[in-house]
């Protein structure tokens, strides 16, 4: 028998080489390429016409030319949901959603599916589990007399025949690593597969305006499993955060061509499926009766929401090689803030151990919290706790000055209507008319910021 022809796949962007080279030539990616089976010619033929038939031409039109109309959204019933996804679900839009096994991915997408058939038809495919396990699991979450449809199935033919049969509004595909093509050679989840399956289901949405959800399996690194492309066929991409030791769950939103990027929504895993939570702050803020030292809140930004979360930090006697080590914040900035507060503060903490950790496992990148670590810095090295009520924010400089942060007065109201008492703010960050109940001392210097907080404590 004639040997099979073998191929080497990029899987990061799809690309193919005839023989293994260290570095993708399409993508520049070192150590991608992973070899496969080559498909033959008359089934790439095949694809082809397959697509010339879902994707008809379309004439060339001057961009002034074209009616540009509000995006139509639909809400899911979702408010969390709602608010990532930018107010809804828009006709014909794809959204490709992560996250590590058991985190809730398909509870989520059953609880919208339930809410949003009671105005439109809905179709939910499964392709990792039975009609009577989808079934047991509507039970549990008390959606009893649900109108959900239901198809298990995982070829893409039968998908799209089952789509033009049922002309669904909404349509829930789970997961796109299961579904396979008769048109190519190589086994479902291969780099081939998702990338041309998911190219389809992205046609058949914009031809036929339907909302589709692709559910995506996550590598260990926690991106999403496949070519890097599938990112950018769909509209929106969302990941799924959260521990699964924890009832509390994060969506965010990577990227959204109808709406903002890095929104964030917040769930709560309950016995009956997952809630929305109103008051987000309250998760990331610590329960002390009194303050405690090395504790100092920080206002930070998620997409177009003010959280309030509390940054703690804990200095301690080091031995030769003390570490510097951060939860949920950058550690190479951490060296750098630990700099600043030595050259501008005289705070020298080269001979301790420094942790700082945000609290309730959220993920800070923003430099406005530059300010919070160096006081709490400050608080855990001297012990003294700060004032009950005070917060912080602001970005630091590699001279010592406090710059301001993006949206500044909506953080300083956000904190007063959650009974903050006390801000340490960059002065261009300072409001122009007072805020009720909320004393505000602005700084230009990392020095005057801490001589002013140990006048306060």
């Amino acid at each position: 028998m004639a040997k099979e022809k073998t191929v080497y796949t990029c899987s990061e962007c799809g690309g193919v080489s005839p023989k293994w080279l260290g570095k993708c030539p399409q993508c520049n990616a070192w150590n991608t390429l992973e070899e496969t089976r080559a498909e033959p010619a008359a089934s790439k033929n095949r694809m082809q016409a397959l697509s010339r038939g879902l994707n008809a031409a379309q004439p060339v039109t001057t961009l002034a030319q074209i009616e540009a109309a509000d995006v139509a959204r639909t809400p899911t019933g979702l408010e969390e949901l709602d608010r990532v996804l930018g107010g809804g679900i828009v006709s014909g839009g794809v959204v490709l959603i992560g996250g590590d096994p058991g985190i809730g991915k398909s509870t989520l997408l059953l609880q919208a599916l339930d809410a949003l058939s009671r105005q439109m038809p809905v179709l939910y495919v499964t392709g990792e589990e039975s009609g009577a396990q989808v079934a047991l699991r509507a039970h549990r979450l008390g959606l009893d007399g649900s109108q959900v449809r239901v198809q298990a199935e995982i070829q893409l033919e039968n998908i799209i025949a089952t789509m033009d049969a049922e002309k669904p509004s909404f349509c829930v595909i789970d997961s796109i690593q299961t579904i396979y093509s008769d048109q190519l050679t190589s086994a479902p989840g291969s780099v081939a597969q998702v990338r041309e399956c998911a190219a389809h289901l992205t046609r058949v949405a914009k031809a036929s305006g339907c909302a589709t959800v692709l559910v995506g399996h996550v590598t260990k690194e926690g991106a999403i499993a496949g070519p890097r492309v599938l990112e950018h066929i769909v509209d929106t991409v969302l990941y799924f955060e959260g521990d699964t030791h924890s009832s509390f769950r994060l969506i965010r939103a990577i990227k959204n061509r109808f709406g903002a990027v890095n929104e964030i929504g917040v769930f709560a895993m309950t016995d009956k499926g997952l809630k929305g939570v109103t008051n987000p702050s309250a998760i990331f803020l610590s329960t002390h009766s009194e303050p405690v030292p090395g504790s100092c809140v920080l206002v930070t930004l998620e997409g177009t929401r003010p959280l309030l979360v509390e940054i703690q930090a804990l200095v301690d006697a080091g031995g030769p090689s003390p570490r510097r080590l951060s939860v949920g914040l950058e550690r190479d900035r951490l060296a750098m803030l630990l700099a600043v507060l030595h050259r501008h503060a005289g705070m020298a903490c080269s001979d301790q151990d420094v942790f700082v950790n945000a609290v309730g496992g959220v993920r800070i990148s923003e430099p406005a919290a530059d300010l919070a670590v160096l006081l709490a810095i400050q608080s855990s090295l001297r012990g003294k706790p700060l004032p009950k009520g005070f917060l912080a924010f602001g970005e630091v400089g590699l001279a010592g000055e406090v710059r301001p942060a993006p949206r500044g007065q909506e953080r300083l109201k956000e904190a007063a209507k959650l009974g903050f008492s006390i801000a340490v703010v960059p002065k261009a960050n300072a409001p122009k008319k007072p805020i009720e109940g909320l004393t505000i001392h602005p700084v230009e210097r990392v020095e005057e910021a801490i001589s002013l907080v140990r006048s306060l404590m």
